[in-house]
């Protein structure tokens, strides 16, 4: 209800969940695999988790802080779904074995 899926040439991902308010937003992404080709790629994140991560208490105050990065060539900064999680306090999405971790802030 609240995070939008958003199409875009991010060189990762092609889809994320996008929260906006006026102009500006954060790209959340989720990590996804295919158990039968063991591939891995960044996508939209699970539905459930929206409305958790944008009803939370922190969100607003994280939004200002991440959010206040402008829309640089059509990409909005980018965090982890755990990333975000993590940020607002929230009990964390369990680590996968096959999961890729960055070494930036954001991405």
């Amino acid at each position: 209800m609240y995070g939008i899926k958003y199409a875009c040439n991010h060189p990762l991902y092609s889809l994320c969940t996008l929260f906006k308010i006026g102009d500006r937003g954060i790209a959340v992404i989720q990590q996804r695999f295919d158990s039968d080709t063991k591939t891995t790629w960044w996508s939209d994140i699970d539905t459930e988790l929206q409305d958790e991560i944008y009803l939370n208490t922190n969100f607003k105050n994280y939004f200002d802080k991440v959010g206040a990065l402008q829309n640089e060539n059509g990409f909005y900064p980018t965090v982890t779904v755990r990333q975000i999680m993590w940020a607002l306090k929230m009990k964390p999405l369990k680590k996968e074995p096959w999961e890729t971790v960055f070494d930036r802030k954001y991405i």
